[in-house]
């Protein structure tokens, strides 16, 4: 008994085999091999004489069917006991990679079948409900005291966020006068030509806290690109800035950009 099948209704080598077995209403523990490698075979020529491109892994089954086939043809010798027997049918992989393969696709076929299930049904988006859930009144029932309380948390954290900003503008306008009196300083030795000087005689605006820092901080850039020196004999005292020759040579760059 032969079954004309098309080759887009199967998934795969395992799906056809399984269908011809189930077809045939045999247990996959006791498949009649004989019979299922040749109506296996006979799909593959009838999809070989429609010029079907088959894919390597229904080759490779064939393969495996017809290697089972021809060991279960080979004869027993009577000294074999049953049990050794069936310990070495040959069909005993070929169950298990069954088993698996019908395990497996029971599953997908469920996983499908919920993605559809899911498909057919619709989800509203989450929103913020607070402003139903919440109490609008809450400040309502405070007492004059609590009132003052929490005008005085609000007040405070409007006052901490606007030190925020201020502390982020402070350090963007550092940022970038550091690179102006960085240039100031390579003038002023540059004019002058001394190879030293006193901090103070670089500092422009010297009653301004400010100004000292971004100047020091100047300084502090300028040493670490090996473009000034600076010494201090005694702790608060007096600080000498040394002009180093990579002042000189960036710039003589400067000047030739």
């Amino acid at each position: 008994m032969t079954y004309r099948v098309r080759l887009n209704v199967f998934e795969g080598p395992f799906d056809l085999l399984v269908y011809l077995i189930e077809r045939a209403e045999m247990s996959i523990y006791d498949i009649k091999i004989s019979e299922i490698t040749s109506q296996y075979m006979e799909y593959l020529e009838e999809m070989r004489s429609e010029d079907v491109a088959l894919s390597a892994e229904f080759m490779v089954l064939a393969a495996e069917l017809l290697q089972i086939k021809s060991r279960m043809l080979l004869p027993r010798t009577d000294a074999e006991s049953t049990d050794a027997a069936v310990k070495e049918d040959p069909r005993t992989e070929l169950v298990e990679k069954l088993r698996e393969y019908k395990k497996y696709k029971a599953v997908s076929e469920m996983l499908e079948a919920a993605g559809e299930e899911a498909r057919c049904c619709l989800e509203k988006p989450q929103e913020d409900l607070a402003e139903y859930t919440g109490d609008p009144d809450e400040y309502l029932s405070l007492d004059i005291e609590e009132f003052r309380k929490a005008f005085s948390a609000f007040l405070r954290r409007k006052k901490k966020l606007e030190e925020i900003r201020a502390h982020h503008r402070r350090s963007e306008k550092q940022r970038l006068t550091t690179e102006v009196r960085m240039g100031d300083i390579r003038d002023y030795f540059r004019g002058s030509r001394q190879e030293e000087a006193d901090f103070r005689d670089l500092v422009k605006e010297r009653e301004s806290r400010y100004d000292i820092s971004v100047t020091f901080s100047s300084v502090l850039e300028m040493m670490k690109s090996q473009e000034l020196d600076a010494e201090q004999e005694r702790i608060f005292g007096d600080i000498t800035v040394k002009a180093q020759k990579g002042l000189y040579e960036k710039t003589e760059n400067q000047v030739g950009d």
